[in-house]
């Protein structure tokens, strides 16, 4: 059975976050920023091309200190490290090429002063959690990128994070394998109740996967609209067929279009 939603509103706060790049040329990359995630719900970022996105996510990691403003997590705030309890998936493929499936999703553990056994417990449970149970021999080159793609995850669901940072993790993928994906990624959210924030530019994604999306300007990155889903926790793919879908992603669109429209006009 699934976790039930839990509804405690202060998960991760940002309040009045900015980031600034010192030049030259100086540039005002995100905020002013406020954002609460709700623990345990499913929340989207997207926005134009070069507003912020990324940088956002590694504000809200740890990875890099905001020039202003605060994050907390777990009611700590975040001075630049990277908290026990928050895991990463890059769009990037970070799979070692050199070692198999299971040793892969095992290489967090690497340090960690769990038993063997807890160690072997959690790699099992990750391994055929995201199907590749089969494939634990396996060496990336020998799978498919969407199910190299399963390998990060697993890596990250194996450190068992309370809240689960997804950075454009289906981007190289061909939008079917992008739907089954959306799937797994939803039914990894359920078992484990974490919270998660997947940024993404494909509006379908954010419609079909979150309970929220937040609208990004165009930079510096800002929100600019809060999109309530309410769509049932136990949702898959097949919700695009849903008429109120339409009505989510025409949402998405009408907020986003005139900030990626100044987003070419600067790049012109």
């Amino acid at each position: 059975m699934s976790p039930p939603a839990v509804t405690e509103p202060s998960h991760v706060v940002l309040n009045e976050v900015v980031r600034r790049y010192e030049g030259p040329p100086a540039i005002h990359a995100l905020g002013s920023i406020d954002l609460v995630l709700r623990r345990g719900e499913f929340f989207s970022v997207v926005g134009p091309s070069g507003c912020g996105k990324s940088t956002l996510l590694d504000v809200l990691c740890g990875l890099v200190r905001p020039t202003s403003g605060s994050v907390q997590f777990e009611g700590r705030e975040l001075r630049g490290e990277v908290p026990d309890g928050i895991g990463v998936v890059f769009q990037e493929d970070s799979s070692m090429p050199w070692l198999s499936v299971r040793q892969n999703v095992a290489f967090g553990l690497r340090t960690s002063e769990l038993s063997q056994k807890e160690i072997t417990e959690r790699v099992d449970h990750a391994v055929s959690f995201m199907g590749l149970a089969q494939f634990s021999g396996h060496y990336p080159a020998q799978l498919s990128g969407g199910m190299r793609q399963r390998v990060c995850i697993a890596r990250t669901l194996v450190l068992r994070p309370r809240l689960i940072l997804l950075d454009e993790p289906f981007g190289a993928l061909d939008q079917q394998t992008r739907l089954l994906m959306g799937d797994e990624l939803l039914r990894l959210w359920r078992e484990t109740g974490a919270t998660v924030m997947l940024i993404t530019h494909a509006l379908d994604e954010a419609a079909m996967l979150s309970d929220r999306v937040g609208v990004m300007s165009a930079r510096p990155g800002r929100f600019i609209d809060m999109v309530e889903t309410g769509w049932p926790r136990d949702r898959d793919s097949r919700i695009v067929s849903d008429a109120t879908f339409g009505t989510v992603t025409a949402r998405l669109w009408s907020s986003l279009r005139a900030e990626s429209l100044k987003t070419m006009g600067r790049a012109a």
